[in-house]
């Protein structure tokens, strides 16, 4: 790897500081923002009961997403959860989002032209068109769960059409990248890693399927590129080239299905807002940037010290797995006037949206990310402008990783 194994505890031995308290992950999944909200003027992190500790404050949480002291975790976290190999550990052990250093850019590299915000903005058209026709499809039928028929399909038709994956394989290749990602959260048991790790497996060896039938009949899409020039360059190994677009498929699925879902929620629960987007149509970037600050659909980034790092006069131990808290950084009040609030016209958002990260693991999919959940938005306020609630609002659980979301019963 790249220098930090001889930091790193052994798996199962996360420490936090002996003066800052550790919290149980049944409280942080409780109530996180209540949890957050008491502690963030208190401390610059606490101790997390499985993770090391969780950095709660915005400028903290920005510094470490781009301070070299706070690198990619690589394998530190599947070791601590004892997943020690298998092809769960595979996706942390091979993957561009864990990786540090020359690795990290030898495997994001091959996307950077295909994901470059210019391009991807001439995709926009056809993810309108995508959202109007999955719209059709539902409006007169009544109640729906806007979820299932609707936000889980924009980012998931949008990455098949990217890739180049049959549109008939959506069902399959989603459900897996939905289990899959379970892993990034605190809430599953040693009981539970064997469907993970089946997930995994089913979900590598469907890209892996699919990469064999691209070598054995080209075709004109990204895929046949990416694994010509893969080939060619000779700097990623068979499974690396595999694992990149296992990566791909669950970042490219899951975050955004949770985001489209929580900004219509959010902006029905606060009807006048609706109606100001639907009036101004202009204030939809802000009102999906707002939604992303008010309820993120990622809990958090992981990263491990390097050394140890000082913070507001508390140490992070050299080799501590660290949560930097994108859900407790986007309501800090040093930060943010009135954050509890959810607010469209804030204007005190960053030009640069936290959630995406930051440094050199900022979200290579972040100008696809933005364009889906405003056409998705924008479509939906067009075509349903009287959409409503049919049932509660859905709860987003989760304190970190990828968050989870109940359906979003709706009716236009």
């Amino acid at each position: 790897m790249n220098g930090i194994e001889n930091l790193t505890r052994p798996a199962g031995s996360p420490r936090s500081p002996d003066s800052v308290p550790t919290l149980t992950v049944a409280e942080l999944e409780a109530d996180p923002h209540g949890v957050f909200r008491a502690w963030r003027p208190r401390l610059p992190f606490v101790g997390h009961e499985v993770a090391g500790v969780l950095v709660l404050r915005s400028r903290d949480v920005d510094l470490l997403m781009r301070d070299h002291r706070a690198q990619a975790t690589e394998t530190l976290y599947p070791e601590s959860r004892a997943i020690p190999d298998g092809t769960l550990f595979d996706i942390f052990a091979h993957g561009m989002l864990t990786a540090n250093g020359s690795a990290h850019r030898r495997r994001r590299s091959p996307f950077t032209r295909t994901f470059a915000a210019r391009l991807v903005e001439g995709l926009r058209p056809q993810i309108r068109a995508a959202a109007e026709n999955l719209v059709r499809d539902w409006l007169e039928e009544g109640e729906v769960d806007l979820v299932e028929r609707y936000t889980a399909l924009i980012p998931a038709q949008t990455i098949a059409d990217i890739l180049g994956l049959p549109r008939d394989d959506i069902p399959r290749f989603t459900q897996l990248a939905y289990e899959v990602s379970r892993v990034l959260s605190f809430t599953f048991g040693p009981e539970d890693i064997p469907d993970l790790e089946a997930a995994a497996v089913a979900l590598q060896d469907y890209v892996a399927a699919i990469l064999e039938a691209r070598r054995s009949a080209p075709q004109d899409d990204f895929l046949t590129r990416f694994l010509a020039e893969a080939e060619a360059a000779g700097e990623l190994t068979p499974q690396e080239v595999v694992i990149q677009l296992v990566q791909l498929i669950i970042g490219g699925t899951d975050t955004t299905r949770v985001a489209g879902a929580m900004q219509v929620a959010l902006l029905l629960q606060h009807p006048e807002q609706w109606a100001a987007v639907s009036g101004d149509p202009s204030l939809i970037p802000a009102a999906v940037a707002e939604s992303l600050r008010y309820e993120p659909s990622v809990g958090s980034a992981g990263r491990v010290a390097r050394e140890d790092i000082g913070l507001d006069g508390h140490v992070v131990p050299a080799g501590s797995l660290m949560l930097l808290s994108t859900l407790s950084a986007l309501r800090d009040e040093a930060v943010y006037a009135h954050p509890g609030t959810f607010d469209i016209r804030r204007t005190d958002l960053p030009r640069l949206h936290p959630i995406f990260g930051g440094g050199a693991h900022r979200c290579i999919g972040e100008a696809l990310a933005r364009i889906e959940l405003e056409e998705g938005l924008g479509v939906l306020l067009r075509l349903a402008p009287r959409l409503h609630l049919t049932d509660a609002m859905p709860v987003l659980r989760g304190h970190s990783g990828i968050r989870r979301i109940d359906a979003l019963r709706v009716a236009a």
